[in-house]
């Protein structure tokens, strides 16, 4: 009888436990497509954004989120749910993306994400009336393959990458700041992994396509990295080339995957660093 008590017991503290944390979920999930996702099948598992709406809101800006995983997988604690706690700590609307990996076999490494990403851009701007913000401040930041996928939406969006499914997909899905971080496969030597020849010779890759929609960016990278800060350093040219406003970090002694660990020292303050350019973009 007693063992009977003590599992009863215990178990009613689990599910309070569990409804104490889900009681105060930061955020609510919602699936990214209203049906199943541009060529997928019925059973194929479906993407998803959260939406983390801050406390206090100090700003009407909002900020998708992608964390990286090399376009097989998804970090998501490290580059995901960290960067928006810190973000609505902020005053900060943030929606993390979960985009669809791994990679789809027959197409380029990033398009199902892609897709994803510009479905997301449109639904937040479906969304800026019901959630307070302002649908010509929807800002992207991405880390490693999250960060090219940000070069990716942030550079093509006059190019679709599938088909309308509904009325959201009337709506334009050009972002208006962009926060590459470390981005990987931004250089030719380095297109589909690490750089060869640290990408000191090589020029960008042809998957971006920078126009007059392409937004003000705040490049962060680690002069360590595998995935070569050349990328950033390329991006950065291209856009002053251009006269797009942009700002960038580049760490000595940094390597690859820091994410979402601020502290107040050197690398661990980019996150304060990437905040105070958004205040200084009006964002």
């Amino acid at each position: 009888m007693k063992k009977t008590y003590a599992a009863i017991s215990f178990a009613s503290v689990a599910v309070a436990l569990f409804l104490a944390v889900n009681a105060t979920l930061a955020f609510e999930e919602f699936n990214v497509w209203p049906d199943v996702a541009p060529g997928e099948k019925a059973d194929a598992a479906k993407p998803t954004y959260e939406y983390w709406k801050p406390e206090t809101k100090t700003t009407d800006s909002v900020l998708i989120v992608c964390p990286g995983g090399a376009y097989n997988g998804l970090a998501y604690a490290h580059e995901g749910d960290k960067i928006a706690k810190y973000f609505t700590s902020k005053g900060v609307t943030v929606v993390v993306l979960k985009y669809r990996v791994p990679r789809r076999e027959g197409l380029p490494k990033h398009m199902a994400a892609w897709q994803d990403a510009q479905r997301t851009v449109r639904i937040v701007r479906s969304r800026a009336k019901e959630w307070g913000v302002n649908p010509d401040k929807i800002g992207i930041m991405g880390f490693s393959a999250g960060g090219h996928l940000t070069l990716m939406t942030s550079t093509t969006s006059k190019t679709n990458s599938y088909d309308p499914v509904d009325e959201i997909d009337k709506l334009p899905c050009n972002v208006n700041f962009a926060v590459p971080v470390y981005p990987a496969y931004v250089l030719e030597d380095g297109a589909d992994g690490p750089n060869s020849g640290k990408g000191n010779d090589s020029t960008m890759v042809g998957d971006f396509a920078f126009d007059e929609n392409t937004p003000p960016m705040c490049l962060i990278h680690g002069d360590d990295d595998v995935y070569s800060p050349m990328g950033s350093i390329a991006v950065y040219a291209k856009l002053r080339k251009m006269g797009i406003p942009a700002e960038m970090h580049i760490y000595a002694k940094v390597n690859h995957g820091f994410g979402g660990n601020p502290t107040d020292e050197h690398v661990g303050d980019w996150l304060n660093r990437v905040y105070a350019w958004t205040k200084t973009m009006g964002f």
